[in-house]
């Protein structure tokens, strides 16, 4: 009997113990991450009804803040967008119906004044209620710019500062307006988010880190580079001159755009974007051609970055297998086939050109100011991957500096500027080519990497190219930062 007694008693013992665990990993450990959940209705209800600090950019431009509610409704405050479609891919909305998205989501707990930094011991002995100010990296002209540019044309412009990974600007078109998804008719608000998801044009989508494309000839720029570590090629390297190079394996060729002939030195195959020389590079790096695109980013985990759901997931030549998948080499040496990425991606392509080969994190937020401004947390470059040699990185500079004087990306030009890019017309299976734009500027002592994409050619439709479309609207936004 006592034995009896005394297992019981030990069972209960055992299970109160995981009890108090239980409690205190859910009251200690993870009540950050409940905090900040936006399926905690009851962490939601209070943040509508406190106080919430402002998204605002560099230089300065108030992009969300919370005034109080007259609305009639039980909440206290309503949050409000000033820039509207502009930026709401970065900075996102707070919705008590649908949730939070972009930096709103992300940066919830500094926002929402919740976040340990910002509470002194004052503040919680006093139950004083305090917030933080989220600062971006986005310059509000560099982000009107890029809209500009690109104007009602379906695509992305990124603008990244090349010293630090700050996404200076970031915008998708077709956009929307964050505002009704903030409102307090929650039925309303739920009409607004079920037509925006059926909007077959996906405007709720940040095409800029969230849809990936074939980058078609902007790729040359990795596969120059991942070749000329591997050895087997350099810029001085010699191929014949070819209308169409005969694909292994199968009776298929692959052609160069216009049926043009062209070889030459790998120089001057990339000035002109020969496809013929760039999928043979393609064939010749072989099985080291994945673990090169693996340094780009481009396979292996997304570009880490602070604006939720985060950057989506490129491919490369993931599962291909040489012996077999042989063509799928080729076709990734000129960006096509399997290949596909984001802007987002391309952008950090060209900055590790710009840096000497190291990719920085991409990050939207600079730092997060308290509510009397005293900066509590300021956001370092963190380096994320070395893509290529410095050596490597120098002889890319110099052909895509070639490239917009006297190649296929002229459009791209500065007066008194000079500029470094690539252009790309990427076949696709959604219609005309996407036209695509990658570079950096100054070419001599780079600040800033963008990439461009036109999505179907914009209204050029199947008449145009990277050069002709997208390079345009690379050298209006490059313009734009360049300017104090």
């Amino acid at each position: 009997m006592n034995r009896g007694i005394r297992k019981v008693g030990g069972t209960v013992v055992v299970l109160l113990l995981v009890l108090i665990g239980q409690l205190t990993y859910l009251q200690i450990i993870d009540a950050a991450n409940l905090d900040g959940d936006p399926r905690n209705l009851r962490s939601v209800l209070r943040d509508f009804n406190r106080p919430r600090g402002e998204i605002v950019t560099a230089d300065g431009e108030v992009l969300a803040r919370s005034v109080r509610s007259d609305d009639g409704t039980e909440f206290e405050y309503q949050r409000e967008y000033p820039a509207r479609g502009l930026t709401v891919q970065v900075v996102g909305y707070q919705s008590f119906v649908v949730g939070n998205v972009g930096i709103e989501r992300t940066y919830n707990r500094q926002l929402s004044g919740r976040a340990p930094e910002l509470r002194t011991l004052g503040d919680v002995l006093r139950a004083k209620e305090t917030t933080g100010t989220v600062v971006l990296e986005m310059r509000a002209a560099v982000q009107r710019a890029a809209a500009e540019a690109l104007g009602e044309q379906r695509g992305s412009v990124v603008v990244l500062d090349v010293r630090t990974g700050g996404i200076v600007a970031m915008y998708s078109n077709p956009t929307y307006d964050p505002q009704p998804l903030a409102g307090h008719d929650t039925q309303a608000v739920a009409d607004v988010f079920a037509a925006l998801s059926a909007d077959p044009a996906k405007p709720d989508l940040p095409r800029a880190y969230r849809e990936i494309y074939p980058p078609g000839s902007t790729f040359k720029v990795v596969t120059s580079a991942v070749a000329f570590d591997a050895g087997t090629a350099t810029p001085t390297t010699v191929f014949p001159p070819l209308d169409a190079l005969p694909l292994p394996l199968t009776d298929n060729v692959l052609r160069n755009f216009g049926g043009a002939t062209c070889g030459g030195t790998v120089f001057e195959a990339f000035v002109v974007s020969c496809n013929t020389v760039f999928a043979r590079m393609g064939l010749d790096l072989g099985t080291r051609f994945p673990p090169g695109l693996e340094r780009f980013g481009v396979e292996g985990p997304p570009p880490p970055l602070d604006v939720f759901p985060g950057a989506a997931r490129n491919t490369g030549l993931e599962g291909a297998d040489y012996r077999t998948d042989t063509p799928k080499y080729a076709f990734a040496g000129i960006g096509q086939g399997t290949v596909a990425t984001s802007p987002l991606e391309m952008a950090l392509v060209a900055a590790a050109v710009a840096t000497g080969g190291t990719v920085l994190e991409p990050r939207a937020a600079r730092e997060i100011r308290a509510a009397d401004g005293a900066v509590v947390e300021a956001f370092a470059p963190r380096p994320w991957k070395t893509a290529m040699t410095p050596a490597t990185a120098q002889a890319l500079n110099a052909m895509m500096r070639a490239v917009v004087e006297r190649g296929t990306g002229t459009r791209a030009q500065i007066a008194g500027v000079a500029v470094a890019g690539k252009t790309g017309t990427a076949q696709n299976s959604t219609g005309s080519p996407h036209a695509w734009f990658i570079g950096f500027a100054p070419a001599d002592a780079p600040r800033y990497a963008v990439a461009v994409i036109v999505e179907n050619g914009g209204s050029s439709g199947s008449e145009a190219t990277g050069g002709a479309v997208a390079a345009p609207v690379a050298a209006r936004v490059l313009e734009a930062a360049l300017t104090p």
